[in-house]
């Protein structure tokens, strides 16, 4: 008991230390730290950290795939990937006669889309005929494209770390550079944002489907989880897959993504971070030169469609060839709720590292997994969503046993205080690992824009280490027996079923007849 009491003070006396080091830490960032919205609407923050000559920036656009319009799926991750197609300046020998290309380019897959969707009375002479318009209006657009210029600028100006993602809540876009390329950023990323051009929008349509059939077509898991959201999901929009359904994405068109990008990339829904090597009082007016200039637009309405509670179980089965899994699904709060942190520590005490209860049981001790895991906020949290738990079942075992081995220790949850020990951990991990995330400048230009943007002030970031250290035993019994019902529960298993073998050949007449 003393070894144990000694433990447990050595953990409480890391999270005071973690406290405290969280209000000077806090304290000094406020004093780095100057927010600042344009007259357009756009948010910038802008942190000075000297510890090297460069610069991290994170873009949020508060927009995400939840909010492709309805037979447009797949259309906010189709403009992530024209982002960094260049703009009116970048990217083109000569935009005048490139945008009276594109134009045409339009024209012709309209015509042709419109004769293709017919569903009776399509005239095959004649979709060939527009196909071939669309095919030569496109070749005479490309001649204008200067292919990869945008990318091939930042990086020939020391940009490291070009990337972007798409998120079911959010899409957001990031690197770091040399600080002395911060105009030059500033021109880059303004241009995108503020004067984007759909060029070789088709031919990127393209990409995005053998992304889809990577991705979800061709692995059973991607098909799985796939159908398991479109299951646990009535009315709301996260039962729509980011990748876009095929029907969807195959005959999006140009047109629409110029009006997504009109819709929500206006500068009232964008937040940008920019964190390292500046001097924010000269810093400053190069941003407002650059980004002030993007037309204002109104932030767009929230989505409306609010899920209805679920009164049933609900199960989706795959049968084939391939590794078993199994997966299930709790329908809970989004992020701004009170019990979110509650949440966190259920996840964290499920599956954080081997001391944790579905590796100790289904892996360790029953040796019927390979993996186990649970996690919170899926397939986002702006919207309620999922708390999800999943295992993959070891050779010569079934997703039954794993769905019974879940209950088993969900149930645990329900009905037995976690211990102290468990609690403790939780707490000093979350500490730490949010304090570890804004130990480089791309980590903390990430949740300098993420807290602005969800709470509207970066500050929550620090407040949630408060929400944190509330947790109790009490907090975490009370949500289990809350949401971990049966009629609560979505599930999708993959079970193994051996292949059918090919049908028997017919016996073949002797060739030279019947004896």
């Amino acid at each position: 008991m003393r070894v144990r009491s000694q433990a447990v003070a050595a953990v409480l006396l890391s999270i005071t230390l973690c406290c405290a080091a969280s209000a000077q830490y806090l304290e000094s960032l406020e004093k780095r730290t100057t927010v600042k919205v344009l007259p357009n609407g756009l948010t910038l923050i802008l942190s000075e950290r000297h510890e090297a000559p460069v610069f991290s920036f994170y873009t949020l656009v508060d927009a995400g795939s939840v909010d492709d319009p309805q037979g447009e799926s797949g259309l906010a991750h189709m403009f992530e990937h024209m982002a960094f197609k260049g703009s009116t300046e970048i990217g083109t020998t000569n935009y005048p006669a490139e945008k009276l290309a594109l134009a045409k380019v339009e024209t012709t897959y309209a015509a042709y889309d419109a004769e293709y969707r017919k569903r009776v009375r399509r005239d095959p002479a004649k979709l060939t005929q527009l196909k071939k318009a669309f095919d030569e209006a496109q070749a005479a657009a490309q001649k204008f494209v200067i292919p990869n210029q945008f990318s091939e600028v930042a990086e020939e100006n020391g940009a490291v770390g070009i990337n972007a993602s798409t998120a079911e809540d959010s899409t957001q876009y990031f690197w770091s550079m040399p600080s002395n390329r911060l105009q030059l950023w500033s021109w880059l990323e303004s241009q995108r944002i503020g004067h984007p051009v759909e060029r070789e929008f088709y031919k990127e349509r393209n990409v995005v489907q053998e992304e889809r059939r990577m991705r979800v077509d061709s692995s059973p898991i991607g098909r799985m989880i796939e159908q398991f959201l479109a299951t646990a999901y009535t009315a709301h929009h996260y039962r729509v897959p980011g990748v876009g359904w095929e029907s969807d994405i195959s005959q999006v068109s140009a047109a629409e993504a110029a009006a997504f990008h009109a819709k929500y990339y206006v500068p009232s829904n964008i937040v940008i971070a920019v964190v390292g090597d500046i001097n924010t009082a000269q810093a400053l007016p190069v941003l407002e030169k650059y980004f002030s200039a993007i037309p204002a637009g109104p932030k767009p309405p929230e989505l409306a469609t609010v899920e209805p509670p679920q009164t049933a179980e609900k199960t989706v089965t795959i049968r084939e060839a391939t590794q078993p899994f199994y997966i299930e699904g709790y329908h809970k709060p989004d992020y701004r709720d009170p019990d979110d942190a509650v949440y966190d520590a259920i996840a964290d005490i499920f599956s954080n590292g081997r001391t944790a209860r579905l590796y100790r049981s289904l892996v360790r001790d029953q040796k019927i997994a390979a993996e186990a895991q649970g996690f919170s906020g899926f397939p986002g949290d702006k919207y309620p969503g999922l708390f999800a738990v999943y295992a993959v079942p070891l050779p010569g075992h079934t997703p039954e046993e794993m769905r019974a081995a879940i209950h088993k220790q969900l149930d645990l949850l329900r009905t037995t205080d976690v211990t102290d020990a468990e609690l403790e951990r939780f707490k000093t991990r979350a500490r730490a690992d949010i304090l570890r995330g804004l130990a480089d400048n791309q980590g903390l230009a990430h949740n300098l824009a993420e807290y602005q943007t969800r709470y509207g002030d970066w500050r929550e970031l620090f407040r949630q280490l408060d929400r944190i250290n509330a947790v109790n035993k009490a907090d975490i019994r009370r949500v289990a027996n809350k949401i971990f019902t049966a009629s609560n529960r979505t599930s999708a298993s993959i079970e193994f079923t051996p292949p059918h073998p090919p049908p028997p050949t017919s016996a073949q007449p002797n060739a030279g007849g019947a004896k």
